[in-house]
């Protein structure tokens, strides 16, 4: 069989399983097998397709018409045009969240201090320190998860963008952050979990059987997280600091409040690329 057929027999399959973009996602995983790139695909179509490679590949399609993620079988996603190690201990970097990131970059001013409070993967601290004015000095950039599994990857994606100035923390939230760091911080993001328990079970079965489950569950109105990060940073968060969040598309309002009542002032709601609020971002004054 040649490449080419094979790779329309992988796409067949992931049709019949309902797997959207089913042809992009048999070419990424044909590509990833073989190890080669777009071009070398074209030209080597029509080329006989190796048992060994074969094998592998049909393990990979078998694997995504079960739904799981492309970029869990391939073990890399792309955020800001970056590659970033991902497993099932993080969430996928979503290009919704590219948004946070944006907004953050006309913010951060030179030398600014950044905690990113549920890092996952770290890409948005890794891309935050790579394209913004933040310090550079150690220490002054933090990534905080409750999981060490998940700090793992974080240092590994920051070792493999040659980072080696932030500072990896295991705590739950702001409880293993020490005096060194009260009133240290300029900006404070976050994009933590915000999905209603009740709502994970309607999810897309890519990300409720996939994605870690403490990464999506909001409790049981999603706002659980905003309230204590909202309240518990202001210990760490220097006097007209900035808190920023990643929300889902119908939480603006209560996100906002829950700023506003915490302290925060100059509250903004930024829509994404789809027209839904995507981020909040306020000022924190006593």
């Amino acid at each position: 069989m040649t490449i080419k057929e094979k790779l329309l027999e992988a796409t067949s399959i992931l049709e019949k399983h309902g797997i959207d973009n089913a042809s992009y996602d048999a070419k990424e995983l044909l590509m990833y097998v073989l190890n080669i790139s777009n071009t070398d695909l074209l030209l080597n179509s029509n080329k006989t397709i190796e048992d060994l490679a074969a094998t592998q590949y049909d393990e990979c399609i078998k694997r995504r018409a079960n739904h799981e993620p492309l970029q869990h079988i391939t073990g890399i996603a792309y955020f800001y045009g970056r590659e970033f190690l991902v497993n099932e201990h993080v969430l996928i970097p979503r290009y919704d969240t590219e948004n946070l990131c944006y907004k953050l970059l006309e913010l951060i001013e030179e030398n600014d201090r950044v905690l990113d409070m549920c890092t996952g993967s770290g890409c948005i601290i890794e891309t935050l320190f790579l394209e913004s004015k933040c310090s550079k000095k150690a220490g002054d950039t933090v990534a905080v998860d409750i999981s060490k599994e998940a700090l793992e990857v974080a240092k590994n994606n920051a070792a493999r963008l040659g980072i080696d100035a932030i500072e990896f923390i295991n705590s739950d939230l702001f409880e293993e952050l020490n005096d060194d760091f009260v009133k240290f911080f300029d900006v404070i993001v976050s994009n933590p979990p915000y999905i209603r328990t009740s709502v994970i079970e309607e999810l897309d079965k890519e990300v409720k059987l996939h994605d870690p489950f403490i990464a999506l569950d909001g409790k049981e109105d999603g706002l659980l997280f905003y309230r204590k990060i909202t309240r518990d940073c202001r210990s760490f968060l220097k006097e007209g600091g900035y808190l920023a969040y990643e929300i889902g598309h119908d939480q603006a309002a209560d996100v906002s409040k829950i700023m506003i009542d915490n302290g925060f002032s100059d509250i903004k709601v930024y829509k994404d690329l789809s027209g839904f609020d995507r981020v909040v971002i306020g000022k924190y004054i006593h």
